[in-house]
């Protein structure tokens, strides 16, 4: 039996001991997994697999894999290996190098590749990962077998009894499950891919520059950086649009473009296939660009510069636009209006948004592009409004009134009817004509950056409530998109549902 030390390999170097033991006749079992907070059902499985074979190898998956949510995984891999290896029943362990064990089972060539039996219906994991493993042990001659020892759910033991939420979140979920099922909200997120969506607003090019601050200019009273290296990111609502066509089959754009460095070839290409999108040009002007300058490590925005020309649109390109609004708005089930307020939407237009779309989803930003001026009362009919508690005082001009009664303020002066107010830190509020106020707590764990949150926010939650969603399951959602979406750098990546279910089904256990 080897010690504990010498049972942790690499991949590689495992693949190359398990030659010498097949030569010997020994049979190989292997089995895979997160691992994450290692428990008695694992510990049974585990020796439940041994007993199947001559050499038990377990590979986890690594840190940058696990999809369970941004809190997850509560132990990192390297005292996930530690945990493995101490087990008496386990030979060898590996950390594995790619998101499932189907590369690692062509390397390995197990006899037997283990898995532990699920009691959920449906899709184990909302993915195929299981039936691809199948399909590679097949390919290796191997056979894929599972054991029927009593299983239990790291994801509960990590929810229930360890320190990851507050106070406030973690009963807020105890409650919620009680209530709802995974089953349901993930059937939630499924059902909105038959509806057809149109989005409108700006096109946004997010530059980031990452740099290392060198300090203080010697001459001038200036920070000093040395540049590293530039991505680029479509934003504005052509990120919306690649959240929602995850989702949503038939999905489509109407924007505008510049005619002065359009970046048109660089939309195009980051686009999703199923998204189709309408372009406005505007002359005289660039496509809109907002740079921003980071430090490399960790991260934190230095400044940024907007490259626009915000002058509103000229008479011949509103008349197109609103030509572009009259034959599509009668086309989509659900028409997304995300409004930056950077000119694009007229009154004209805005006019004709409220009264042709079936079902309104709104949401308005203020930044320092419009310097305060673009609020939601500019709108006099939503269906649903998705938007951040500041920009709804600022509308409001009240700092310090109890949000609730601003809500109702609003709502009695813009016919909407369901409201997502996003507060942060502190969750969201959810405002439904017929059922009153809800609360949900926030569930975000760690923040890479909040640029596209409230934007993918917006694309994930307008079609679930355009399909009458329960105003807590929505909150819920929200919450659970605003996670995933603050862990992303800019658009670098968008909302995939099988990592969302995966999250989701993982907070309700």
């Amino acid at each position: 039996m080897e010690t504990t030390n010498n049972k942790v390999k690499r991949v590689g170097d495992l693949a190359k001991i398990l030659i010498s033991q097949r030569e010997q006749g020994k049979k190989i079992v292997h089995c895979h997994g997160v691992f994450d907070l290692l428990h008695i059902g694992h510990i049974k499985h585990l020796e439940a697999a041994r007993k199947l074979g001559d050499v038990l190898v377990v590979t986890l998956t690594p840190d940058n894999f696990v999809r369970k949510g941004p809190h997850r995984p509560a132990f990192p891999e390297k005292l996930r290996v530690e945990a493995l290896a101490s087990l008496s029943c386990v030979d060898y362990v590996a950390i594995n190098e790619w998101p499932t064990a189907v590369e690692t089972i062509q390397l390995l060539k197990p006899n037997l590749f283990v898995k532990g039996v699920v009691c959920e219906s449906g899709k184990r994991d909302h993915s195929d990962a299981i039936e691809k493993e199948e399909e590679a042990i097949e390919r290796v001659g191997g056979k894929l077998v599972y054991t029927d020892e009593e299983t239990y759910s790291a994801s509960t033991l990590i929810n229930r009894f360890m320190e990851v939420f507050t106070p406030e979140t973690k009963t807020f979920l105890e409650q919620f499950r009680t209530q709802h099922t995974p089953e349901e909200i993930v059937g939630y997120l499924q059902a909105i891919r038959k509806l057809k969506v149109l989005i409108i607003g700006e096109t946004i090019i997010d530059e980031y520059q990452f740099c290392s601050v060198l300090g203080k200019s010697g001459k001038e009273s200036i920070l000093a950086a040395l540049h590293n290296r530039t991505e680029k990111y479509v934003g504005g609502v052509l990120a919306i649009a690649n959240h929602v066509s995850n989702f949503c089959d038939e999905v489509a754009v109407l924007s505008s473009l510049g005619d002065v460095n359009p970046c048109e070839d660089f939309i195009r290409s980051k686009l999703n296939g199923n998204v189709v999108p309408h372009f406005v040009r505007l002359p005289g002007c660039p496509t809109i660009i907002k740079q921003r300058f980071l430090q490399e490590y960790p991260g934190s925005k230095l400044f940024e510069v907007y490259v626009m020309r915000d002058e509103g649109l000229p008479d011949p390109v509103e008349q197109e636009f609103c030509r572009s609004l009259e034959k599509l708005l009668p086309q989509y089930d659900v028409v997304i209006v995300a409004d930056y307020g950077h000119g694009l939407l007229t009154e004209r237009g805005k006019r004709l948004i409220c009264e042709k779309a079936k079902f309104l989803a709104v949401s308005t930003q203020t930044n320092a592009g419009n310097r305060g001026f673009n609020t939601i009362s500019k709108y006099a009919r939503a269906d649903y409004v998705s938007i951040g508690e500041m920009e709804l005082r600022l509308d409001a001009r009240q700092l310090n009134v109890e949000l609730e009664i601003l809500v109702r303020n609003l709502v009695e002066r813009i016919a909407s009817r369901k409201w997502l107010i996003t507060q942060g830190s502190y969750g969201c509020m959810i405002h439904d004509h017929k059922q009153g106020v809800f609360r949900v707590p926030a569930f975000s764990i760690r923040v890479v950056d909040r640029v596209g949150a409230g934007d993918a926010v917006l694309a994930v939650t307008a079609p679930c409530a355009a399909l009458e969603v329960p105003p807590t399951v929505l909150g819920f959602i929200a919450n659970v998109v605003g996670a995933e979406a603050c862990t992303i750098m800019g658009n670098r990546s968008f909302i995939e549902p099988t990592n969302l279910f995966r999250h989701i089904t993982s907070l309700m256990k």
